[in-house]
């Protein structure tokens, strides 16, 4: 990835710091191992399925970490495990791997399930009722909330 200046965009915006230091972090830190491969699928508006390829892992050999804003998941191999000397070709990678996922607010891990080596992590965003947007109404009515009002009146 090609480095690029995000000044002219720092300068005209306010409170997008953190999304341009991500930006920055993640072109500066692109690393070429792209181990264990993996996809990131949006389900729906507020439901995202984060699936990696690990062949040859158990559950109690992955770790999964959920932080505020960041998702973290780490294979652990034991590299004394099994004689390689009789492998005439070794090609299904079989070592430890540690891959980071950053978070936007308010998405948490559903549930996380390993199956025919495939690891599938279920993300779903929930913004708290305090943070969706409410309609102010004028000379002292009553707020609207604008996620409900246009369902009640259908």
């Amino acid at each position: 990835m090609r480095g690029f200046d995000l000044t002219p965009y720092r300068r005209s915006t306010v409170g997008f710091d953190r999304l341009f230091d991500l930006i920055e972090n993640n072109s500066r830190l692109q690393q070429g191992d792209n181990y264990p491969p993996f996809n990131i699928e949006r389900l729906s508006e507020d439901r995202y399925r984060v699936t990696l390829a690990v062949a040859g892992f158990r559950t109690d050999e992955i770790d999964i970490t959920a932080q505020q804003n960041l998702l973290q998941v780490t294979g652990r191999k034991d590299e004394a495990q099994g004689d390689r000397s009789k492998f005439l070709h070794v090609g299904i990678a079989n070592r430890s791997f540690e891959r980071r996922f950053e978070l936007a607010d308010f998405v948490r891990v559903e549930k996380a399930e390993l199956a025919d080596g495939l690891l599938t992590i279920e993300l779903v965003r929930e913004v708290p009722e305090a943070m969706k947007p409410k309609k102010i109404a004028i000379n002292g009515g009553q707020l609207v909330d604008l996620n409900t009002s246009d369902r009640d009146a259908a």
